[in-house]
């Protein structure tokens, strides 16, 4: 009865939230957070590159509940509030199922709107950065109209993405929906999969296990590096601002690849050289983010330093990998998470 009283409660109150992707990295860590801050919140992941692990601190929790569901198919569910966090976001990830990513970006983006038609709340979308592609304008503002590959490897991530925002936006313009719009940069912290393919993870993983830490290109290449907590934090207040977007949430200061490979040998003490391969196909050359907007309208920016970020995100692959170890020999050496 407790638990029929606390939904009917905060559907009297306006704060049950839907969150897709809620088993994901970013997804799981706002779950969190709105929990911490007294929502109910309805979970929805197919756990493709999901991971209920990311939910074990609170799967029980009476005010959460989880249901694996695909946002390729409609769904339906009483809410006050949609965040949409449901897609693979890693390259390696998204480009092994470039179609279902595509879908899941579309087809997901009008699920979520219909949702919020019918249910007259407001929606948000987590978009992305990469709808900027490798960018002529830096650093990158919401106005600019972005450089991207349509036929790409990453176009399945990209232009999902940018198809996802035009949806969004029509969904307002032609049925009044109410929606906020994110561009999320290069974000970071515990959760992220330790095999997913990006930077941060790879070299973290990597150093750890004192293996040659993989540059793709020459290292000059820079990134912006916005650690999980600080994204959560702008996309809450993103959706309960008056702010339609799109508004970019990430770290306005850049680093080099080679830079952040540097930090992650330092701080993991770790034996590892460097190893340079070939860049990518449509690998961004510079990313980072003009965050004005988010400043003036949202009183956001970040506060957590890169380095107290990686130092959080170190202990928890350490742990992570550590709890993977054989059981049988406990002198063999790390090994990755599958």
């Amino acid at each position: 009865w407790f638990a029929l009283w606390r939904v009917a409660l905060d559907d009297a109150l306006g704060r049950r939230v839907l969150v897709t992707g809620a088993a994901g990295f970013v997804g799981s860590h706002l779950c969190r957070r709105l929990l911490r801050t007294n929502y109910s919140v309805v979970g929805f992941d197919n756990l493709q590159t999901g991971s209920l692990e990311n939910l074990s601190d609170i799967i029980d929790h009476p005010s959460f509940s989880f249901q694996r569901r695909d946002v390729t198919e409609p769904f339906d569910v009483v809410v006050d509030q949609i965040y949409n966090l449901a897609c693979p976001a890693a390259p390696l990830h998204y480009q092994r199922t470039p179609i279902e990513t595509t879908k899941t970006c579309v087809l997901g983006a009008i699920h979520a709107l219909e949702l919020a038609h019918r249910r007259h709340v407001r929606v948000l979308q987590a978009s992305t950065s990469e709808v900027y592609g490798d960018p002529t304008e830096h650093p990158q503002r919401e106005s600019y109209w972005g450089n991207v590959n349509p036929i790409g490897v990453r176009a399945c991530y990209d232009e999902g993405k940018r198809c996802a925002e035009t949806l969004f936006f029509d969904y307002a313009r032609q049925y009044g929906v109410e929606i906020r719009v994110a561009r999320i940069f290069n974000t970071y912290g515990p959760n992220m999969h330790p095999d997913d393919g990006r930077v941060v993870s790879n070299f973290i993983v990597q150093a750890l296990k004192n293996e040659d830490i993989t540059i793709y290109g020459d290292g000059k290449q820079t990134r912006s590096f916005c650690y999980v907590d600080d994204t959560v934090t702008g996309l809450v207040s993103l959706m309960n601002s008056d702010c339609v977007g799109p508004i970019n949430i990430g770290r306005p200061t850049e680093l080099t690849v080679a830079e952040l490979a540097d930090k992650v040998l330092l701080l993991t003490r770790s034996r590892s050289r460097l190893r340079f391969v070939q860049l990518p196909a449509d690998d961004p050359k510079v990313r980072r983010p003009d965050i004005t907007l988010a400043r003036e309208i949202l009183g956001w920016a970040p506060v957590v330093s890169v380095e107290d970020g990686l130092v959080a995100t170190i202990s928890y692959f350490r742990s992570l990998l550590l709890d993977r170890r054989p059981k049988a020999d406990t002198t063999a050496d790390l090994v990755a998470a599958e």
